[in-house]
């Protein structure tokens, strides 16, 4: 047994208030953990575990056992010895002034004792007793109730001199020890079984199944008992006992026996953990192993289509090196240090084949040595850039490679893919493209990220080709709203809060170097201007929208409005002419509603209407129906309607957490939305999931205003409020290019930086790499990926 000073403490300096008693219950509390644990089978409570030991006594169903009851005692009769050794009689011994843990460990708290009697003062129950009454855990079987009992007990643990008038003496703390000796050993049914045998107790009366259980226990309980106080044993002779000895020996005994348990226990979780840890990294390994297999299957693929390329690039360059006679010019394929990754956007645009010039018949030109160097170059940014954005383009990668080839929705019979300078531009449903390049077999994994990585890697910046000079940049308001290229690429249109549609030939602008430009055509409006639109099969029509809710459709070479249409009720922030139909626009306003119109018949009316719950902020026709039409609102969601059928949406694309600003068709089945969340989403509307986009985009900041959104062969340009303009490509979520607009200063013509300046639109020249943007200062550049 262990003896601590705390014990003794504790009797000595009974706490006095609720601060006290708890730091004296937390050092109970400690103590209790550095004791051995006795494992008993029904001390499982609610919060740190501690319960008194008088609900402990009175739980019914108690099973007695012999060393734990002698280990409770044990451990009060060692305390009482400490106090007795320093001349401190304990009078306090009694259930409700211990608390036992879960552990079995006793620890003294102070007097709960609740008496209406003169000789006992009624003492108020402390919060422990309460709390310990609250959790008594008798519920449908309350046999002893914990005030009567609390009431008794005084009673029941006064000595019978105490009880005569005298005094407490070290013998009354005995008799008290056997009054705690008896109880432990004691269980009752009912509470009038309990109070009886209580009482004959003063008797010295035992019940029989006491002496015939424990025969050593109950003798050991009349000598503590004894009425005159000089029969009674003193503490020390309690403690060296024959009763404690053997307890002793069976503790020690249960304490190994625990103990192996214990180590037992612990073996058995550590194996648990370990055999979890195991299987864990087992399925990690698994997983890791697919990983590398599959990458390992893709890195054969790519080998095989490098081979096939070089050697076809072989074969091309055996053919052309007899140069037949006459004047046809010589080619050869113009390399950009990737052979296996020259995406056929970077072709097209270029020229994959290179007129160098006539030669004689057994002339070749031999590349020069800057050519190599520059090649060189462009491998090494390249690889810079990949290594760079790595962790996204691994992301993307595993994402490719988990997403099943799977065929084309049916939105439509003929399924369109965007017009390149090469190759098909229609696809019928179970039809294939060929793609230039590739020759032989077709990987579904390989092809498709290679050709996202090759298009996404093909350009390394945004190079300024021309910076449109106005002359009336000055001009406060003169913020840029909307552009916008004709059926031709030839010209484009800037709209805004100028109140002006300007037309300005992109071509003179890319090799005129005046100071100031002027454009071609100048038409003014009533109103400020939100969006324009060129139809695409009448050259000379664009339409506009207003902020005073007007749709007008112009005829250019008139410079005049050819058709008004003024049912909207509030702005109109997006028009749009459907490229299937030349007499079909839509538009769409903060009024909540979609007007579709004819502007063969604009005079009678609207041909249909769409009611949406919130204010409209973008219209699109896809590229290759005029039956549907995609529509961006403020409640954060994107519907797709099938004009056939007004009443609801076809499809509900759902994620933005903001409101859609912008959307626009990539292809007939595929939508890129943009929003004030920061963000643009690409959704499959082919796909049964529809809140999940195929990727989203962020790098730009775009929380307030409008920034522009415009597509061209899988490159997605949007403004921000960092006043740049960015790149993204379809096939991954971080930006491949930008550009920052720089602010100069009107007066100094010093670059300043500016804030409030933001990219307000931005439009691609068809299927080109060239972008026109403009920013909130009126400031417009025609920028080039390079």
């Amino acid at each position: 047994m262990v003896t601590s000073s705390k014990g003794w403490d504790m009797f000595s300096q009974p706490p006095t208030s609720t601060s006290s008693l708890n730091s004296r219950e937390e050092e109970a509390d400690e103590e209790c953990r550095e004791q051995t644990s006795f494992g008993n089978t029904d001390l499982a409570r609610h919060g740190n575990g501690d319960i008194s030991l008088r609900e402990w006594l009175d739980r019914p169903g108690r099973s007695v056992d012999q060393v734990e009851c002698l280990h409770i005692f044990g451990q009060v009769v060692e305390a009482a010895g400490v106090a007795h050794s320093q001349s401190v009689v304990v009078t306090n011994i009694r259930p409700s002034c211990f608390v036992m843990t879960a552990l079995s460990k006793v620890s003294f708290i102070e007097s709960a004792s609740s008496s209406g009697s003169e000789d006992f003062p009624e003492k108020p129950l402390t919060e422990a007793a309460q709390l310990a009454g609250a959790a008594a855990g008798f519920e449908e079987k309350k046999n002893f109730p914990l005030k009567e009992i609390l009431h008794m007990e005084l009673k029941w643990y006064t000595s019978p001199e105490e009880d005569s008038g005298a005094s407490s003496t070290f013998s009354s703390d005995v008799y008290r020890l056997g009054v705690l000796l008896f109880e432990l050993f004691c269980v009752f049914d009912t509470l009038d079984e309990k109070l009886r045998t209580m009482s004959n107790l003063r008797h010295r009366l035992l019940p029989p199944q006491l002496l015939l259980k424990w025969p050593k226990v109950a003798s050991f309980c009349l000598w503590l008992l004894h009425p005159r106080q000089e029969s009674r044993p003193k503490i020390s002779e309690v403690i060296e006992s024959e009763l404690f000895n053997e307890m002793k020996d069976s503790l020690e005994e249960r304490e190994a026996a625990i103990k192996l348990r214990e180590e037992t226990a612990d073996q058995e979780l550590l194996l648990e953990f370990l055999s979890e840890l195991q299987q864990r990294k087992q399925e990690a390994a698994d997983k890791l192993h697919d990983t590398i297999s599959v990458i390992s299957a893709d890195v054969e693929e790519v080998v095989k289509q490098k081979l096939k390329t070089r050697s076809y690039s072989e074969l091309l360059n055996s053919e052309h090196s007899p140069i037949d006679k006459g004047d046809k010019p010589f080619l050869y394929p113009e390399t950009n240090g990737d052979s296996s990754c020259s995406g056929s956007r970077k072709r097209s645009r270029t020229g994959y084949w290179k007129i160098s010039g006539r030669l004689n018949e057994n002339q070749a030109e031999s590349p020069r040595p800057e050519a190599y160097s520059d090649t060189k170059e462009r491998v090494l940014s390249k690889s810079s850039r990949l290594m760079k954005n790595f962790k996204k383009l691994e992301a993307a990668y595993f994402s490719s490679r988990g997403r099943m080839i799977r065929p084309e929705g049916k939105l439509s019979r003929n399924i369109t893919t965007p017009r390149s300078s090469k190759g098909s531009t229609v696809k019928t449903e179970g039809s294939s493209v060929n793609k230039e390049g590739f020759h032989g077999g077709k990987c579904q994994w390989v092809d498709p990220f290679l050709e996202g990585l090759c298009s996404y890697l093909a350009f390394s910046k945004l190079d300024v080709r021309a910076d449109l000079k106005q002359g009336d940049l000055m001009n406060s308001s003169n913020l840029v709203c909307a552009l916008a290229f004709d059926r031709d690429q030839e010209y484009f249109a800037t709209a805004g809060v100028s109140r002006k549609i300007k037309i300005f030939e992109c071509d003179m602008l890319l090799d005129d170097e005046h100071d100031t430009h002027y454009p071609v055509v100048e038409m003014a409006s009533r109103s400020k201007l939100s969006s324009i639109c060129w139809n695409s099969y009448i050259k000379s029509q664009i339409a506009s929208s207003d902020f005073q809710g007007v749709v007008q459709v112009w005829d250019v070479s008139r410079s005049q409005v050819f058709v008004e249409m003024k049912e909207h009720e509030r702005r109109v922030w997006s028009v749009d002419f459907s490229p299937t139909d030349p007499t079909k626009l839509a538009s769409g306003s903060d009024d909540g509603t979609v007007k579709l119109w004819n502007i063969n018949q604009a005079i009678g009316g609207s041909i249909g209407s769409i009611t949406t719950k919130a204010n409209v902020c973008s219209v699109q026709f896809p590229p290759d129906s005029s039956h549907l039409l995609a529509v961006g609102s403020a409640d954060h969601n994107v519907y797709c309607y099938d004009l056939r059928n007004l009443r609801v949406p076809l499809l509900t694309l759902v994620g933005h957490t903001k409101t859609v600003s912008y959307v626009k068709f990539v292809d007939s089945t595929t939508l890129v939305s943009a929003s004030t969340d920061s963000s643009l989403r690409l959704w499959d509307l082919t796909s049964r999931i529809l809140d999940k986009p195929i990727e989203t985009f962020t790098g730009h900041t775009n929380t307030k205003n409008f920034v522009g959104l415009s597509i061209s062969d899988g490159y997605i340009s949007t403004g921000s409020e960092t006043n740049e303009v960015f790149v993204y490509h379809k096939a991954f979520p971080m930006p491949a290019l930008s550009y920052k607009f720089n602010c100069t200063d009107p007066i100094s013509g010093r670059e300043a930086e500016d804030a409030a300046q933001f990219v307000s639109c931005v439009c691609w020249r068809g299927q080109s790499s060239t972008l026109v943007a403009a920013n909130s200062s009126g400031n417009i550049k025609i920028l080039e990926m390079a």
